[in-house]
């Protein structure tokens, strides 16, 4: 390895296969490839899971059974024991205190290493065996370069077949040949952060002088990996930005604001919440900005969401222009429209083709079971510039649905239409000569601050954090037991005797799909014959042809079969006010974000409304996430406890990218404060200047271990 000027890059390290090390041949690259190291750089970052402290030899007489130390001694005696078809050696060492056994298993060559007369250091627990102390397949230093400091102890691999200790072998030469390092973190933001330097972070997590040497390198070398996603999500935010002609919404810069969303606001037969009118002001903001708009909504179950999006739409419709909603199911767009609907259908837009200069807001269905001449019908109108927002899944946004007006695209469910996703949506826009939309993208699955600022550092993020006035919190009962579970049935029947609704949703089955939905319909038939006898049982899953789920929507929504058993197909999308209670049987199956969003199915009024966990005593982390939901209902503190049980999988998957770069930090709450400074120092280096062009080697390690910002805007 050469030594570059400003000192080792990691973009050097990570271009340096593992086989330039010396004691590295093909078999054991082979063998480090299976554990995922190939590189130079990926060595390097395969931290050790914990230390040992070697730095006090203990004497042969101070050894304490099952206690592991150090301890120099001479070979006394040394031999070969046959031992059930396995090869022992035996050694006899001693020092001045006393002697001990020292045994070795399928370990041959201990006696050429360890011949009569050689002294050397042993590290071991020492055991008691017949009477006699023993080590057994300790640890050997015969140049004592292993004791008298703190061992990192690495994750080694028996699959692989790869020890700890040759990990640590190559590491300490791969230190040794790399030198000083550079570091992309300008000295007055280490000085501010209290932050080591890089040479002393890979100095101090592989070869700590004291424990506290390791805990800084740890706490530099994690704030790294936030570093580098900071800085990643912000270049992808300015790339965007720079040079993109946006939508400029003339309604929302008007004085006073929008017209068209006071007049909505003001038919509201109900009060905002001090959320919603914050969000609503963020959201009108950013439109009547040149630049297009990328935020993220987020809001509990019952948040309000579905009318800052209205609001949007308004605006967006009063300045000439088209609106898109977009949502991951045919169901949950039917819902959709209903609601725009009624929010929207009674409001006017200037229309110097229409008598008297004005006509409704004029609000549309697209989906793939519209007949064909309705279909036809609808686009010719969204071409014509007639249709004022249309309401579908992802298929609108295809290359034959033409939207030559389009201002605003507002996405349900924001996991399920990515970077690759707006890149695309971007590209169309621009490709077309058209000013680029602005972008609302809306989660009842509310992500942590710290991974939100993290993950999805590209949109702006607005909090829907209050509940609207009159609603009460579903409670929610953990039944272990039949006996238990009888009260789940009883309030059913009490609840349908008042005429309100409730769900029943079935387990998870393996495989899902048709599985799934027989065991739903085996459910119906045991339920209509034991626990809810007498009582009208609708059905509800995935295999079921459209017609069908939306006759089975009908008739739960008008009481004709006030009980519905369904699968997780009722997650989102269902709005039945009348519903008050939901069973969820086999509970222990589902996970937090999912049992949540089930329980939002309910309490959508000022009705009294309980969730019901059916499942048996466990534990662990499901019984965690059971005893999590009976204590909160808040969607925002289940995430927190998700992201702490589940760990950063949970979220990074937004991303979209294969390698998560987070092997120290934690988006939880443990290094919340630690994102914050990676987002303040990334902001500052990056400021407005995406390209880095002042901080090369920051810029060279974000496209060496990230992949660049190319690759999320679709020209990379």
């Amino acid at each position: 390895m050469v030594e570059g000027p400003p000192g080792r890059r990691l973009s050097q390290l990570a271009r340096l296969e593992v086989g330039v090390l010396q004691g590295c041949g093909p078999v054991r690259q082979r063998r480090l490839a299976e554990m995922g190291v190939t590189s130079v750089l990926d060595l390097l970052t395969t931290y050790p899971l914990r230390y040992r402290d070697q730095r006090r030899l203990a004497q042969v007489a101070e050894l304490v059974p099952g206690e592991a130390a150090w301890v120099r001694a001479v070979v006394r005696r040394a031999r070969l024991v046959p031992s059930r078809g396995r090869q022992r050696v035996e050694l006899v060492v001693a020092d001045s205190s006393g002697a001990l056994t020292v045994t070795f298993f399928n370990q041959r060559f201990r006696l050429r290493q360890l011949p009569e007369g050689t002294e050397a250091l042993f590290y071991g627990p020492l055991q008691v065996f017949r009477g006699r102390r023993q080590l057994t397949n300790p640890q050997v230093d015969l140049e004592g370069r292993r004791s008298g400091r703190i061992a990192p102890q690495y994750p080694a691999s028996e699959r692989a077949g790869v020890a700890s200790w040759e990990i640590a072998q190559l590491v300490e030469e791969a230190l040794d040949r790399a030198g000083r390092f550079a570091d992309p973190v300008p000295e007055a933001w280490r000085s501010r952060l209290g932050l080591v330097d890089r040479t002393q972070a890979f100095s101090g997590i592989h070869r700590p002088e004291r424990l506290r040497d390791a805990a800084l390198a740890r706490r530099r070398l994690a704030f790294d990996e936030l570093l580098r996603l900071q800085v990643d999500v912000l270049r992808r935010r300015l790339v965007l930005e720079a040079g993109t002609r946006g939508v400029v919404h003339r309604a929302a810069a008007a004085p006073g604001g929008s017209a068209l969303v006071r007049e909505l606001l003001a038919r509201l037969p109900f009060a905002l919440t001090g959320a919603q009118e914050r969000a609503i002001d963020q959201v009108l903001a950013d439109m009547a900005r040149p630049r297009p708009m990328h935020r993220l909504l987020q809001g509990d179950v019952g948040s309000g969401k579905t009318l800052v999006a209205a609001a949007a739409l308004a605006c967006c419709a009063e300045g000439g222009y088209q609106g898109v909603l977009l949502a991951p199911t045919e169901v949950l767009a039917e819902q959709h429209h209903r609601s725009l609907l009624r929010l929207l259908g009674e409001l006017e837009v200037e229309d110097p083709g229409a008598l008297g200069g004005r006509r409704p807001l004029a609000v549309g269905l697209l989906t793939g079971r519209l007949p064909a001449g309705q279909r036809r019908q609808l686009l010719e109108r969204l071409e014509a510039g007639q249709l004022d927002v249309v309401v579908g899944t992802h298929a609108v946004l295809t290359p034959a649905v033409e939207l030559p007006r389009l201002g605003l695209v507002v996405v349900d469910e924001q996991h399920r239409f990515g970077v690759a996703q707006r890149a695309e949506l971007r590209a169309r826009q621009e490709a077309a000569g058209r000013a680029v939309p602005d972008l609302l993208v809306m989660t009842a699955t509310p992500i942590p601050r710290t991974a939100a600022m993290t993950v999805l550092g590209d949109l702006e993020v607005t909090e829907l954090d209050e509940l609207p006035p009159g609603r009460q919190p579903v409670e929610t009962r953990w039944l272990r037991t039949p006996s238990e579970q009888a009260e789940a049935w009883e309030r059913v029947r009490q609840e349908v005797a008042k005429g309100h609704r409730a769900y029943v949703v079935c387990p998870l089955v393996a495989d899902g799909g048709a599985k799934e939905a027989k065991a739903a319909a085996a459910e119906r038939e045991r339920l209509a014959s034991a626990e809810l006898a007498g009582i009208p049982l609708g059905l509800l899953h995935g295999q079921l042809p459209a017609d069908e789920k939306e006759a089975a929507l009908a008739a739960f929504a008008e009481g004709r079969t006030p009980v519905l058993v369904a699968t997780t197909v009722v997650e989102v999308g269902v709005d039945v006010p009348e519903a008050t209670v939901m069973v969820v049987e086999d509970a222990g199956q589902f996970g937090i974000a999912q049992l949540h969003q089930l329980r939002g199915r309910v309490g959508r009024s000022a009705r009294p409304s309980w969730c019901y966990l059916l499942a048996s005593e466990l534990t662990g982390e499901t019984r965690t996430r059971l005893e999590a939901l009976e204590a909160t209902t808040d969607g925002f503190a289940l995430a927190e406890i998700d992201l702490e049980l589940r760990g950063e999988g949970t979220v990074l998957g937004t991303r979209q990218r294969g390698r998560s770069d987070l092997k120290l930090a934690s988006l939880r709450r443990k290094h919340r404060g630690l994102v914050a400074q990676a987002r303040a120092v990334a902001e500052d280096l990056v400021g407005e200047d995406p390209d880095l062009t002042a901080q090369p080697l920051l810029r060279d390690e974000v496209d060496c271990l990230l992949g660049g910002t190319g690759a999320y805007l679709g020209t990379g």
